[in-house]
């Protein structure tokens, strides 16, 4: 967040001394004037929506300037908008959430701040076209913005021309520029004394890599299958293959917040219309019923039960433990495959 700002903030102030009233702005029907306003109205309401934790909508409130301010003051407000929602971003705990109304109703803090540079890189080089600048922001910080909130949106030639692409304004070989584009953040499911919080690509290649994914892990850690499913993840979304609905929930303790273990699909329902769940628990995470309580939960949520989709589960033989958490969440043994010898269990209707 502060990079982006720092970035747009340095290019746009080598043109203050134009007419950014009369000057209209790329994308939006707006003057550079009225769109760097809107800009840092955002910006400011994101801070406080995430910085109360607004839970049902946004915080009823916006940002009026002095009358007379130029575009010098429009940039000192920017910058002020920015600090304050990186300041709201750092200090928020790992799995609070605010409002935001779409997708899922919400938004983690990650969410906020890829939104916050999302909404600085998209504005700013409307801003700077309709002046005659160039903007070129780095490709890690589009590839921020794409990894955490375009989870849905394929790798392109190069990240600025994705996010361009993603947000309307470029094109891309072979794609048709979307008519309407929003970004989808994380889907978090509530699970008894758990919330599954959905992975993103970025959060998938850290744990894929040795790292938390942005977590507070118990004392051991996430188990290797965590880590296989979230390069799993990372393949798919490399190979446009990725659907977030039916990707990889890292399971939260809603008392603490520290996460216990993993459970997702392997894919999206197959040319049968069915799809397998895979999860796991790190070792102080077992023996409290946490993985019956994700499996019910993503069981039931609505996506994996639409269309007549089949869920199934694999384990193997020895695995009772497993397969105790699969007739407790209601799956039923219905063969065993000849391959490799795994159990296969369904969940009826």
């Amino acid at each position: 967040m502060t990079e982006a700002v720092a970035g747009s903030v340095a290019l746009l102030r080598t043109a203050v001394d134009r007419d950014w009233d009369g000057t209209p702005a790329a994308g939006p029907e707006w003057s550079c004037r009225t769109t760097a306003e809107h800009l840092a109205e955002t910006l400011f309401a994101y801070a406080g929506r995430l910085a109360v934790r607004a839970a049902d909508a946004r915080v009823p409130f916006g940002i009026t300037l002095d009358e007379g301010t130029g575009p010098a003051d429009v940039l000192h407000v920017l910058e002020t908008a920015g600090a304050l929602l990186a300041a709201a971003a750092a200090t928020a705990p790992a799995d609070a959430r605010a409002f935001h109304p779409h997708p899922h109703r919400s938004a983690g803090r990650e969410g906020f701040a890829a939104m916050g540079v999302t909404e600085v890189l998209a504005h700013t080089h409307d801003i700077a076209t309709g002046l005659g600048l160039v903007h070129e922001p780095s490709a890690e910080l589009c590839a921020y913005a794409l990894t955490r909130i375009f989870p849905h949106v394929p790798p392109g030639p190069d990240p600025l021309s994705t996010l361009l692409w993603a947000t309307g304004r470029g094109e891309l070989p072979g794609r048709t520029r979307p008519a309407v584009w929003e970004w989808r953040n994380n889907l978090v499911l509530p699970a008894g004394r758990l919330r599954l919080h959905g992975l993103t690509p970025a959060a998938a290649l850290d744990l894929a890599t040795g790292g938390d994914g942005g977590f507070d892990w118990v004392a051991s850690g996430p188990f290797q299958g965590t880590r296989d499913a979230s390069r799993m993840l990372v393949t798919a979304y490399e190979a446009g293959a990725h659907r977030p609905e039916w990707g990889v929930f890292v399971l939260v303790r809603a008392e603490d917040g520290r996460a216990v273990g993993a459970i997702g699909f392997h894919g999206p329902p197959n040319g049968e219309n069915r799809a397998e769940i895979g999860y796991d628990l790190a070792v102080d995470g077992r023996g409290r019923g946490y993985a019956t309580e994700a499996l019910r939960a993503l069981s039931a949520w609505p996506p994996a039960r639409e269309g007549g989709t089949r869920l199934l589960a694999m384990t193997e033989p020895g695995n009772t433990a497993s397969q105790a958490v699969l007739t407790r969440a209601g799956y039923v043994l219905t063969r065993r495959e000849e391959e490799t010898g795994l159990l296969v269990y369904e969940l009826p209707g």
